[in-house]
């Protein structure tokens, strides 16, 4: 696997917070990825071979070659059928939102084409010259040039997400929300109303979310010695509660996680 990160312009820099691309050879002993959610938005351009995305043990979907993922709420497995060639614009959790005017509660944990984002023919000329870009910086141009293009003037999050955000983001998903609100904790309601337009996912989902990215980081890099250090560097109350989180986004233990086949690609991202 070739995994690869590529900063943004400077203009996008506090929607954008990378680009990455992805290169996979076909090997018939490809085991399923499971992916996790990271509280990101992606917009994925595909020039491989499809990907499945399971339903099921055995249903499956394949992947729109242009398409944004919306927010993630569980894990979820993947399949080629051949070989990856991938291209993804990883958006800050209120990024996309500047871009269309669709409540992004309605993409979560779906892949939407983007021909149903944006205008059909603007989206199907941006898919094409993506597709026909020779290689990664000519790509990071088409599409900057695209967002630059799409960005609204006005602004489009209100102060209080963007503040929720923000402080989310600064203690790693370890702030209760009513901590952020302070004294503002009637606004919860607002609060809860806004989030899933702009964001997709309620607050407390989406600290969960940043947590998680922040405990694989520990657990990948063995920057922890144990499970108990991970779990009280992240404020959890005890280990159990750790665990207890972990399992419901992954879908298996800390410990099952390492070394897991199924969990190759998602060890990729964090290391």
């Amino acid at each position: 696997m070739n995994y690869q990160t590529y900063k943004p312009n400077s203009k996008l820099e506090s929607i954008v917070k990378f680009y990455w691309t992805l290169e996979v050879p076909f090997d018939p002993k490809n085991q399923k990825q499971k992916i996790v959610p990271d509280g990101c938005i992606e917009m994925t351009f595909n020039f491989g071979d499809k990907i499945k995305r399971y339903t099921s043990e055995n249903d499956f979907i394949l992947h729109p070659n242009a398409m944004l993922m919306g927010q993630r709420t569980k894990s979820y497995y993947i399949l080629p059928v051949g070989n990856v060639e991938t291209f993804a614009i990883c958006f800050y959790p209120i990024g996309f939102i500047n871009f269309i005017k669709t409540s992004l509660e309605n993409l979560v944990n779906k892949e939407t084409p983007i021909s149903k984002l944006f205008e059909p023919t603007e989206a199907n000329d941006l898919e094409k010259q993506m597709t026909q870009a020779t290689d990664t910086q000519e790509r990071i141009k088409i599409i900057e040039t695209f967002l630059l293009k799409k960005l609204n003037d006005k602004d489009t999050v209100s102060n209080i997400v963007k503040s929720t955000v923000d402080a989310l983001l600064k203690t790693n998903g370890t702030t209760s929300i009513n901590a952020i609100l302070k004294d503002n904790v009637s606004k919860r309601r607002q609060l809860e109303r806004y989030f899933r337009k702009q964001v997709g996912i309620s607050p407390k989902q989406l600290g969960k979310a940043i947590r998680l990215q922040t405990t694989l980081n520990l657990l990948l890099n063995k920057k922890s010695e144990t499970l108990t250090d991970i779990a009280y560097e992240n404020e959890y109350f005890d280990q159990n509660h750790f665990i207890k989180d972990f399992k419901d986004l992954v879908g298996i233990t800390p410990k099952e996680f390492l070394g897991n086949e199924h969990m190759a690609l998602s060890a990729l991202f964090y290391k």
